[in-house]
């Protein structure tokens, strides 16, 4: 039997990640809970002070596959590195010629920088490039692949 899970990411600014991620993985804001039409009428129905309706996001694969990711706001900020991390896989895989991987690569880098992220590091082996560590724009670590 499986576990049912999801993913909670830590941060300053929900709204702010939830949109990186969202362009990121290419997963779209989660609806609200069955029974309530809109996300403003359950916070209002579950008692939450307005001022912290700001304090959360969801975001949901749009295929309904795979897991959901809720961004929480917490008062202070990453100090060390992540121990878990995602790596978005997008090159193919390592059975692919280099210059493919590479190319996918530096393509979805990109993508990501104009989307918010940072370069953390460049990682090759062997002369070849294996991916990039990368940095939402809270500094939460990822890499691409």
């Amino acid at each position: 039997m499986t576990t049912s899970w999801t993913m909670t990411i830590d941060c300053a600014d929900p709204a702010r990640v939830a949109r990186f991620w969202s362009t990121a993985l290419g997963y779209v804001e989660a609806d609200p809970p069955t029974g309530w039409s809109t996300w403003e009428n359950w916070l209002v129905d579950h008692g939450v002070p307005e001022d912290e309706w700001g304090d959360g996001a969801s975001l949901a694969d749009p295929s309904g596959v795979l897991p959901s990711i809720t961004f929480m706001k917490v008062p202070e900020a990453r100090t060390a590195k992540n121990r878990l991390h995602l790596d978005l896989q997008v090159s193919g895989g390592r059975d692919k010629p280099a210059e493919v991987r590479e190319s996918a690569i530096r393509q979805e880098v990109a993508r990501l920088i104009d989307a918010g992220a940072t370069v953390v590091h460049e990682v090759a082996q062997n002369g070849v490039l294996d991916h990039f560590w990368m940095a939402d724009p809270e500094g939460n670590d990822f890499c691409v692949v």
